[in-house]
């Protein structure tokens, strides 16, 4: 009984070590990359042109709010100095006048918060959606079977964010 079994213990680890020994040639044509996503949405020139196409967009708005604030702080000021002299009507529209203002100041920012938030998102959606382009295309064109973008550690070897970022630049 004893001898019946050995022959298909000794099948079993052949066959064990044969799949062992077909594993580790498969893993070594494994072709594995890395990306670093958010170093490509901060140094990619696509990330700062973006960048600087918004700042451009809302400079207007921003430079009317700065406008805005220099004046109430203007109109506060003369309020405080001259509070004791005014007339009580004069004194009271200025009032309503720095109040309004203030609510105006407080509409307009938030508006333009929401404004660049909106458009922030867009433009990022937009780059992300380029790097995925560009990212998808090196692991065709150089046949990577998986391309990952976080990982507790990843050698430089595998590091592929500088072509995507040089990619992105180009276009």
């Amino acid at each position: 009984m004893r001898h019946s079994r050995f022959p298909l213990i000794v099948l079993a680890i052949a066959m064990l070590l044969a799949a062992l020994v077909s594993f580790s040639a498969a893993a070594a044509d494994f072709k594995i990359g890395f990306v670093d996503r958010e170093r490509i949405l901060r140094e990619s020139g696509a990330a700062k042109r973006a960048q600087a196409k918004l700042k451009k967009e809302f400079a207007a708005r921003e430079s009317e709010l700065e406008k805005m604030e220099k004046q109430g702080r203007e109109l506060q000021s003369t309020l405080q100095k001259e509070a004791m002299t005014l007339p009580e009507a004069e004194r009271s529209a200025k009032e309503r006048q720095l109040a309004q203002l203030e609510r105006d100041f407080k509409r307009m920012q938030r508006e333009l918060r929401e404004d660049q938030t909106l458009r922030s998102n867009e433009e990022l959606v937009s780059l992300q959606e380029r790097a995925n382009k560009v990212i998808s295309e090196i692991a065709e064109k150089e046949k990577f079977d998986l391309i990952v973008q976080e990982a507790v550690f990843a050698s430089q070897r595998i590091d592929l964010t500088d072509r995507v970022i040089k990619a992105l630049g180009d276009k």
